[in-house]
């Protein structure tokens, strides 16, 4: 998916002819402005166009399509990003939005780059069944699940910074500022640097100055860390909210909490969360490996699943010795209860999805 910014002046769209039935709409989405072209279900380029991204543009553009013929399917290049409103338009008017790859490189440097040639690629690439990925409508708890985490991560990230750099201020502070914080647990330590007075004093330079200032950075750091924890307790609270309104039984299994994609089949769920055996056997080996691809927040929720249930999970740590005792690593079985694991988590989830995909 090209994120250049498309020109202002659009050309006017391009039809050929008007086929009798079926036609497959592909689109090569761009910040401002999406590229659009119509194949029939021969694989024959009918239109392509330009139409601004915006809500009127959206409109425009599947009325535009809709004059070719009775469009049904349509691929869509970045329906997570800069493709995730118009995903959304499309799938509000009853048509199936397929997620379309980029080409890929062997392809380019064969037919060239450019965005006529996009749109044809994600047209054909619904047609010949390639594009499997059903874009997400965007409107339902998985979506507002999505919302909470991003800003969770961040805020997390920002604090874990923070602590870093108190720490590090800590590290080249006065001796006598170091021992009067010495021994005190991370909370105690951010409580007591919040309380440091920011004092205003005519700007020196000497030891007395620096102690000030180191003072006045440590309990900055401090007050943004408290503010960050603060944040990350109201979104763990909104998610835990969510999770008991829409899926209350993933709360009762052992070690899955509200931090922790909706799909036909639990091996679709597995590859998911990239812990689906892959084949890589050659010859007379047979050997079979974790899939390293897939969702890595879905994989690390999994993770801490586990190791959670390693700690206070009976059934768990009866398995774990068992299977040590016939030879297995640690390595291995713990990607064993990741797989068990993400079966549990599928079919708790199954039991509540009778809603629209979201």
């Amino acid at each position: 998916m090209s994120s250049s910014t498309m020109s202002s002046t659009s050309p006017a769209p391009q039809t050929r002819r008007r086929p009798a039935g079926e036609v497959v709409l592909g689109v090569d989405t761009h910040r401002d402005a999406h590229v659009a072209a119509v194949l029939s279900v021969m694989g024959t380029v009918l239109a392509t166009g330009e139409f601004p991204a915006t809500a009127a543009g959206y409109r425009d553009l599947l009325k535009w399509a809709r004059k070719l013929g009775v469009v049904g399917r349509a691929g869509v290049e970045g329906t997570g990003s800069f493709g995730a409103s118009l995903s959304r338009y499309l799938l509000a008017q009853g048509i199936d939005v397929f997620d379309v790859n980029r080409m890929d490189g062997a392809d380019r440097r064969l037919r060239g780059k450019s965005d006529p040639l996009d749109v044809q690629n994600a047209a054909r690439a619904v047609l010949s069944g390639r594009a499997r990925a059903r874009a997400k409508a965007g409107d339902g708890p998985v979506q507002i699940a999505r919302m909470y985490k991003l800003t969770k991560v961040s805020a997390v990230k920002a604090r874990t910074q923070a602590i870093n750099q108190l720490k590090s201020v800590l590290v080249t502070a006065d001796p006598a500022l170091r021992e009067e914080l010495a021994g005190l647990g991370n909370a105690e330590l951010f409580r007591t640097c919040a309380r440091f007075a920011d004092v205003s004093g005519r700007e020196e330079v000497g030891v007395e100055a620096v102690l000030q200032a180191t003072r006045i950075t440590l309990g900055l750091l401090a007050h943004r860390i408290g503010h960050l924890s603060e944040q990350i307790r109201n979104v763990d609270a909104r998610l835990a909210r969510l999770v008991k309104c829409h899926a209350p039984q993933l709360l009762d299994a052992v070690g899955i909490g509200p931090d922790t994609e909706r799909l036909d089949i639990e091996a679709s769920f597995a590859a998911l969360c990239g812990v689906s055996p892959v084949e890589r056997s050659s010859g007379r080996r047979q050997y079979r490996r974790l899939n390293r691809g897939g969702d890595r927040q879905a994989n690390a929720a999994l993770h801490r699943i586990v190791f959670t249930r390693l700690r206070v999970d009976p059934r768990t740590q009866d398995y774990y010795e068992r299977r040590i005792k016939e030879g297995k690593t640690r390595r291995e079985i713990v990607r064993c209860l990741k797989r068990y694991a993400a079966r549990e988590v599928f079919h708790l989830v199954r039991q509540l999805q009778s809603g629209p995909r979201s």
